[in-house]
């Protein structure tokens, strides 16, 4: 795949939750393949709760200047900002497909970078969104990334282990 990949905070929040032991390695795994890739993509709104949440809301969290050094390493991959623009697009996804606004806002600011897929286990996977396909980072592995199939149709899950997938 050589799109950008719009990267959702629940997915940078989990990259650094030392007490989620599935879903950080996960998380880790998505952020350094984007990296070495150089696909990632996210916004300003979503740099901003992923701050706020690492450093209040995350046990243990991190200090304010990891968490700083964070975003600003973040800020290679040109995040959205929550502009004139984005906010109207926002506004109408939020009206057409029934989102809460600060979801509709992380679906606009994907659209307006451009990126046909969203990382974001707080929509509907496999959602279809103002055509951005939101992906479940936790339901696939990277490998299905690289199919030409990612952003346009369902992807075989991962198979699961005796538990939960």
């Amino acid at each position: 795949m050589s799109a950008p990949v719009f990267v959702d905070a629940n997915v940078l929040v989990y990259a650094r939750d030392a007490g989620d032991l599935r879903r950080q390695p996960l998380a880790q795994a998505w952020l350094e393949w984007l990296w070495a890739e150089q696909l990632g993509r996210t916004g300003t709104q979503v740099l901003s709760e992923y701050y706020v949440t690492v450093t209040r809301k995350l046990k243990p969290g991190l200090s304010e200047e990891q968490a700083w050094d964070d975003v600003e390493a973040l800020m290679q991959w040109q995040p959205q900002p929550v502009d004139l623009a984005t906010m109207q697009r926002a506004r109408t996804i939020r009206a057409r497909h029934r989102l809460s606004w600060w979801d509709a806002l992380v679906v606009a600011a994907a659209r307006e970078q451009g990126c046909p897929v969203l990382l974001t286990e707080d929509l509907q996977d496999g959602a279809l969104i103002d055509g951005v396909r939101v992906r479940n980072p936790f339901s696939y592995s990277i490998r299905d990334a690289g199919a030409e199939t990612w952003a346009h149709n369902e992807l075989p899950r991962r198979k699961s282990r005796g538990g939960r997938s």
